[in-house]
């Protein structure tokens, strides 16, 4: 059967998709509040029916960094491991629903309270503030949810190398599985800080809760988050992308090694989100600061191995010269050129994060909405135009559908829409983070700032982006409910690359998990054993902390 037509089995297509359809209900809704935020910071607009402004910010924060990410992430990764390991046991299928409604159980929990106004934290829902009980339960069933369906695909990835012994297993499923272990060990920290100290403080049981130790708990799991939501673009970008150029994976054992370095250095790095705080030792900071940057080389390893395959490629074409090669690659397909923008934009996106993760330069910009303009570039951009690009081609191949060239066409004039207006907002928010504008705050907060004039021309142009992307944000989702629903029945290809006949053969050590398992474990022992021992015997009183705003 030719390749093109290897369809994923029915049953998987469904779990796959029930993820992707709640994924997208988050972003119409997470989209909207981060509508009304940005004409809130512009002064210009008053949030209706007595809403908060912080209110806002937290359901924008939430459902497009927690809900939209976790839910489209697993589906992806449940469709891409049984596309390339074949079709999930009744067993894996059913962790992978059991996930699935205990996710979905926990997500309105928590919804709920914010709603309510009963848990505006923020994103990072940071002690002292306190938000209801119900929205901690609900994000502890969010992650055991994720653990569940995790655990699916774990089992599937354990059944095909039993009956495929001394093979290197199929690339998507291995980095699935690298992205999904990284995910269970990162959700240790956040699981920690909810069931044993933000639940039982916001139950009553305690009266007071310890905010540096909640805070680096926190830490352990939210840079991690990043390569969570990063690695399945990362994905797209080595498998998928070739096979779509019509090119080849340049190396698969390269692919497998950066993916292996993303889960070694990505965890044991969390203080340098903590440069600023106090109780915590300098040298265990800088300690991790140099494992942070140590994450430079998977990410340059994987832009060469990138930009190989698409010089390959454009040069097989006929492409001559230094950069005749761009020119021949398919700039009419947005199943490519709306990830090919991300993978742009991850440039900037970068050198930013270097800046953020460094004990010097971090002090100019710590804390200001410099960060969250890098965070829109990293995680909106970046990762979210891949997401994008992986949909139109996904979604009909789950639906039995097909990519019609008007839908395509539309996909790439979203994806312009989009970097035009993350273009305008982010740029803004870096160019005013770097005048000490704040994050987080609206413009009725900034009180008696002097230079808070200055910063409104910033806001303005923060707001004027944030509605064109807004505009991106209904441009994607009428796409997704076309090819979901509307579009002509059929058969799209979900594209899975083959690797280049030259390459070197990929060493069996690279799953050897004894090892890698092994070497994190001695990583994050090293970086937080004794800073949490510092903690616990010189650390700062506990706080009883305080509701919302």
């Amino acid at each position: 059967m030719s390749d093109r037509f290897i369809k994923i089995d029915r049953r998987d297509g469904k779990l796959a998709m029930a993820h992707i359809y709640v994924g997208f209900i988050a972003l119409a809704l997470g989209g909207l509040a981060g509508l009304l935020q940005v004409l809130v910071r512009s002064g210009t607009f008053t949030l209706p029916a007595g809403i908060g402004y912080y209110q806002v910010l937290t359901v924008h924060g939430v459902l497009l960094g927690l809900v939209l990410t976790t839910f489209f992430i697993l589906g992806f990764q449940h469709a891409a491991i049984s596309r390339t390991s074949g079709t999930y046991s009744s067993t894996s299928r059913l962790f992978g629903w059991l996930g699935f409604w205990v996710m979905l159980i926990g997500t309105a929990m928590s919804a709920v309270m914010i709603l309510l106004n009963e848990a505006t934290v923020l994103y990072t829902f940071y002690a002292p503030l306190k938000a209801h009980w119900i929205f901690y339960l609900g994000l502890t069933f969010v992650v055991v949810g994720s653990w569940l369906g995790g655990t699916g695909m774990i089992m599937k990835y354990a059944e095909w190398r039993k009956e495929h012994r001394g093979e290197p297993s199929p690339l998507l499923t291995f980095m699935a599985v690298i992205n999904i272990v990284l995910w269970i060990v990162a959700t240790l920290g956040v699981a920690g800080t909810v069931l044993f100290q933000l639940l039982p403080w916001s139950l009553g049981l305690v009266d007071r809760v310890d905010v540096l130790i909640s805070r680096t708990l926190f830490w352990y799991f939210g840079h991690p988050l990043v390569y969570f939501w990063l690695l399945p673009a990362y994905m797209a970008w080595y498998a998928i992308i070739p096979k779509i150029i019509g090119g080849k994976i340049f190396s698969d054992a390269l692919a497998r090694l950066s993916f292996v370095l993303f889960l070694l250095f990505s965890i044991p790095v969390g203080f340098h989100h903590q440069l600023v705080e106090p109780g915590i030792d300098a040298f265990w900071k800088f300690l991790q600061v140099v494992l942070t940057f140590m994450v430079v080389i998977p990410s340059l390893m994987t832009a060469f191995s990138l930009f190989a395959t698409f010089e390959m490629y454009g040069r097989s074409k006929g492409g001559s010269g230094l950069f005749g090669w761009f020119k021949k690659l398919p700039w009419g397909d947005a199943r490519f050129t709306v990830p090919f923008i991300g993978m742009v934009a991850f440039i900037p996106a970068g050198a930013g994060g270097l800046i953020n993760a460094s004990n010097q330069m971090n002090q100019v910009v710590h804390n200001t909405i410099w960060v969250t303009g890098h965070f829109h570039l990293t995680l909106a951009t970046s990762v979210v135009l891949t997401f994008f690009g992986i949909s139109y081609w996904l979604v009909p191949h789950l639906t039995g559908r097909v990519l019609t060239k008007a839908m395509n066409k539309m996909a790439i004039v979203q994806a312009v829409v989009w970097s035009a207006g993350m273009s305008i907002m982010s740029g803004a928010m870096h160019a005013v983070g770097l005048l000490g504008a704040p994050r987080r705050s609206s413009f009725s907060t900034y009180g008696d700032a002097p230079q808070a004039l200055d910063w409104i021309p910033y806001q303005v142009a923060q707001a004027v982006g944030g509605t064109i992307l807004f505009i991106g944000i209904i441009l994607v989702l009428y796409i997704f409910i076309n090819l979901a629903f509307f579009a002509p029945k059929g058969e799209e290809e979900f594209p899975v690359g083959e690797v280049a006949g030259g390459a070197e053969k990929t060493p069996m050590v690279l799953e050897n998990w004894k090892i890698w398992l092994t070497v994190l474990a001695a990583l994050i022992l090293i970086a937080y054993t004794v800073p949490f021992m510092d903690m616990f015997q010189n650390g700062p009183p506990p706080s009883k902390g305080f509701k919302v705003w």
